[in-house]
């Protein structure tokens, strides 16, 4: 499944019928098992129906970074970025990408 960013937004958890996706690197998983930190209200909800490889990177929950901007990371940023992927590829599935 290929979703634009502005498709992505369909599944933040705003509509309970809908899976929730959040995106890292490109590719979305889906997170609808960890609804209660991804879903409204939870820890990590404001990443929920995007791409949040920025913000996950910097460790980050500011608005201005999540993006899927991984310009001017620095190394270490980008080392928390890989173990990030590393937790969501072995916890959820992946279901597509964002293009």
């Amino acid at each position: 499944m290929e979703l634009t960013a502005e498709q992505l937004k369909q599944f933040d958890g705003s509509d309970s019928s809908k899976p929730l996706y959040v995106a890292l690197k490109g590719r979305i998983f889906d997170v609808t098992a960890g609804k209660s930190f991804y879903g409204p209200g939870g820890a990590y909800c404001m990443f929920a129906g995007k791409d949040a490889s920025r913000a996950l990177a910097k460790m980050s929950k500011n608005e201005e970074d999540i993006s899927p901007s991984l310009d001017d990371l620095s190394e270490k940023e980008m080392g928390v970025l890989n173990d990030w992927e590393n937790k969501f590829q072995a916890k959820y599935p992946v279901v597509g990408r964002v293009v």
